[in-house]
């Protein structure tokens, strides 16, 4: 077990086992903590309507992260997570729409004042880890993926943004009457990606007509994220997070028995012979002073019993560029390596590269990012927010942001004096979010959805 940083975040009025369940009231002293912990000078430009709204609400926030945190659901499973959305949204007085790209909810939230559209998205989904971080909200969830059973864990901080859109949602709501425009609020399952043969995520909810019967002008999105500190938040304008693709190559040889590999086509050493060579793709074939390039193999599978060569094994991994001729090259490199080396073993490789759709890069518009930036800096203070360069993750959010203008942005995650360099990532079942990264995303996103409503129209 990973004994997390900083475990005050978990003792401020709290009794274990009793999370999902405790009373609001209970948080009051969790929130008034947070608020006061924001940086003075951000308190002093921000909207006093998001102050409030903080102060009031960050409580219910930090209740519905550890209660979604604590039943976890993989992609397009999000039964549970999409129910307790749709329930608040509707207690809100909105009328949620459900069902979406299998169990996504989105909710329009009509302004007392003619004004803008925007759209404000999280996602829900979890992942396949098995939580190693000792809290006492822990996910001890189970699914299957893969035909294999797995623990769930929300290893990427999703249960984070559910939770802020909602108090998001819910602030918006108390001042509609004052509200210029119209506000969007997606909800959206699979942005890990759906399970195999299915449709899902970002690209299957425009698909459906997400954005055809709403037309925003702009929307925003936001990531917690192990790479920055608590109190931080990270934007930059132009591409953000990587192009996005997987692949599957499978490695057919002959089986024959251990003791006498001439006797057969060994896959595994064919298959060693591919992984090893495709990493010249990156070292030898692209141009990496330009823009990075990843290949990364993420899965082996092959045999069952120690003396047994098999027929075959499968390789499956991940692909992640930011030019679309580079990523076309690598596409072409990896399968002409597996068919070539493959057959230089006398084996064959049937090569998928990739095997889906993929993301493309998520990019912010330039433009947007840089008119919202002053918004950021009010929620978190001029100097907390940076640059994070290139991420080489990846995220479908990509898919809204072709489509409208869009900014997408980083909320530090990791404890302040602890070195994001070395903290678990995102995804590591050792991931461990800082509670306060709830209280900034919620003024962040708040504060970019009001400045950008009240703002005049050209």
């Amino acid at each position: 077990m990973l004994a997390p940083p900083g475990p005050r975040h978990y003792d401020r009025g709290i009794r274990p086992g009793t999370l999902a369940m405790s009373p609001i009231a209970a948080l009051l002293p969790l929130a008034l903590a947070l608020a006061a912990a924001a940086p003075s000078h951000a308190q002093d430009a921000q909207r006093a309507e998001v102050a409030d709204a903080a102060q009031r609400l960050q409580g219910q926030v930090v209740e519905w992260r550890r209660d979604i945190h604590q039943h976890p659901e993989l992609g397009n499973r999000e039964t549970r997570t999409a129910q307790l959305v749709a329930d608040h949204l509707r207690k809100l007085g909105l009328e949620p729409k459900t069902g979406i790209a299998t169990t996504g909810v989105t909710a329009v939230l009509k302004g007392g004042k003619p004004g803008p559209r925007i759209a404000l998205r999280a996602d829900m989904d979890a992942l396949p880890v098995t939580e190693r971080v000792d809290v006492p909200f822990a996910s001890k969830a189970t699914s299957t993926f893969r035909g294999e059973t797995v623990g769930v864990m929300h290893a990427c901080g999703h249960d984070a943004h559910t939770a802020i859109l909602m108090g998001v949602a819910e602030a918006l709501v108390a001042m509609k009457d004052e509200l210029p425009g119209e506000v969007l609020f997606v909800f959206q399952p699979a942005e890990e990606g759906p399970p195999d043969g299915e449709e899902g995520g970002a690209e299957e909810m425009l698909a459906q007509g997400l954005f055809k019967a709403f037309t925003p002008q702009a929307v925003f999105g936001l990531h917690v994220f192990s790479t920055l500190n608590a109190g931080q938040i990270g934007v930059r304008e132009g591409p953000l997070m990587a192009a996005s693709d997987r692949f599957n190559i499978v490695v057919n040889g002959r089986q024959t028995h251990g003791s006498r590999p001439w006797g057969g086509i060994d896959p595994i050493v064919a298959a060693a012979d591919v992984i090893g060579t495709a990493q010249t793709i990156v070292s030898r074939r692209q141009n990496i002073s330009k823009l990075p390039v990843v290949v990364t193999f993420g899965a082996v599978k092959g045999g069952i019993r120690y003396n047994i060569i098999p027929d075959s094994v499968e390789l499956v991994g991940t692909i992640r560029t930011f030019d679309d001729g580079m990523r076309a090259q690598v596409f072409a490199d990896l399968k002409n390596v597996a068919e070539s080396v493959a057959h230089a073993h006398g084996a064959t490789a049937v090569a998928q590269v990739p095997d889906n759709k993929g993301n493309p890069v998520t990019a912010n518009d330039p433009a947007l990012t840089a008119r919202m930036r002053s918004s950021l800096e009010k929620a978190a203070g001029a100097g907390n927010v940076v640059d994070p360069g290139l991420t080489m993750g990846a995220e479908d959010f990509a898919f809204y942001a072709r489509e409208v203008p869009a900014m997408f942005f980083f909320v530090g995650a990791t404890p302040k004096g602890q070195d994001p360099v070395t903290a678990p990532s995102n995804h590591s079942p050792e991931f461990y979010l800082d509670e306060s990264a709830l209280d900034l995303g919620f003024r962040a996103l708040l504060q970019v959805a009001l400045d950008y409503l009240h703002a005049p129209q050209s």
